[in-house]
């Protein structure tokens, strides 16, 4: 009799060749947020093919796939929507080509981040051959709309689907090591309210520039004073645009409007954030407010929420964290780095928001997230589907059994 760990292993190198093209087919569809119909198609069959009990979408469009049905509820979270590909010109192959090459899936989506998709329909297939704990439910979701609005999706799952797990994984890139949190976000906006004059006589307006301007720099002395936090690190704001307005290039601009790119520290709320701006531009005619977001799903859906993304993290004593650590290392006898990413992520409503315990691992190296040549190694998607199906036996408490060909035994 074999080692689980040993068994999940061998499945997970034994696959290694459908996961990776399972991913290039995931590639192949651009699926820009809103627009994730094809890959939502696709993923739902590669879960089908897995031989999971059941799969469906939903009216948001995600892909929620179910193995299991345990009390105990373990979900998986793997956005299937990318962002557009950029100047062709960076890139050295096809972006949307999904090639298989040199050890690598190549193209956009494959690092952030329908690698992790595809690692988690190939550690169902591995929980199903090996047999499913009788006390776990496990969904797989590939979710939409995250990179216009993170977190949508789950706010969608849990109010409106009525799914609600004990314990959340993200797959986005962690470059296979265990994240536990990670900044919040908010997008705030200010605008100028000023009076239109000739442009041969700017003294008799009121120029909402140059309001907008002294706050510019108000802000870039703010970004330095923010809190700080020893696991997160420091909160940070940055203007990312400004736009104005007048009634003509010969008049003094009667309206001016800036955009805040807000990060969020530990202890740092909507409301702190808030109240920083609004000290800022007291005494002048203006407006803060922190945007809300509302689009059409592919579905035809249209849904929303408020563009403030929560702070979270959770502790490293916390027991999902202790069942990653223990069976990562079970599964590759070595020690994990345990860290938080740099960006954000569907967190900030699975944890921040509802507080359910969240951590991350997912193939490939978050800083080609975005970028052009953006490839994961297969290695990668082999060492993710593994870790996949083995937390979600110590999670189940069944990691210690041994097993036979096709079936977990005492």
């Amino acid at each position: 009799m074999e080692n689980l760990f040993e068994r999940i292993n061998t499945l997970a190198e034994k696959y290694s060749n459908d996961t990776a093209t399972n991913l290039s087919r995931l590639v192949k569809h651009k699926s820009l947020s809103t627009k994730e119909k094809e890959v939502a198609l696709e993923l739902q069959n590669q879960m089908l093919e897995a031989g999971f009990d059941e799969v469906k979408i939903d009216g948001l469009g995600n892909v929620i796939g179910r193995i299991g049905n345990g009390k105990k509820i373990l979900a998986f979270d793997g956005h299937i929507d990318v962002v557009d590909l950029g100047n062709l010109s960076n890139w050295s192959f096809d972006p949307l080509g999904g090639e298989i090459k040199d050890g690598f899936v190549h193209g956009r989506g494959t690092v952030d981040q329908k690698g992790g998709p595809a690692a988690f329909v190939t550690a169902g297939r591995i929980i199903k051959e090996i047999g499913v704990p009788e006390n776990l439910t496990i969904y797989f979701v590939g979710s939409v709309m995250e990179e216009d609005c993170d977190g949508l999706c789950w706010k969608y799952i849990i109010e409106e689907d009525g799914i609600r797990p004990d314990f959340a994984v993200s797959t986005e890139p962690t470059n296979l090591n265990i994240y536990r949190g990670h900044r919040g976000r908010m997008e705030i906006t200010v605008s100028f309210f000023g009076v239109s004059s000739h442009g041969s006589a700017p003294e008799r307006g009121k120029n909402a520039i140059y309001m907008a301007s002294r706050t510019a720099l108000e802000i870039e002395k703010l970004n330095e004073r923010l809190a700080f936090d020893a696991f997160l690190g420091k909160g940070s704001v940055t203007i990312s645009e400004i736009v104005s307005g007048s009634p003509s290039l010969c008049a003094v601009a009667d309206f001016a409007r800036i955009h805040l790119d807000r990060r969020l520290t530990w202890g740092e709320t909507k409301e702190s954030a808030v109240k920083e701006i609004e000290q800022l531009v007291e005494g002048m005619n203006a407006k803060v407010e922190v945007l809300n977001y509302k689009e059409t799903a592919y579905t035809g859906l249209e849904y929303g929420m408020e563009k403030y993304y929560p702070t979270w993290k959770i502790e490293e004593s916390h027991p999902l964290v202790q069942d990653a650590d223990r069976a990562f290392k079970g599964l590759f006898g070595k020690a994990p780095i345990i860290d938080k990413w740099t960006f954000s992520t569907n967190g900030v409503t699975i944890n921040g928001m509802y507080g359910i315990p969240t951590i991350g691992f997912g193939p490939g190296n978050e800083v080609l997230a975005h970028a052009p040549n953006e490839k994961v190694a297969v290695s990668d998607l082999v060492i993710a589907s593994a870790f996949y199906a083995g937390l979600a036996y110590k999670i189940s408490g069944s990691s210690k059994l041994e097993v036979g060909s096709s079936k977990l035994s005492e």
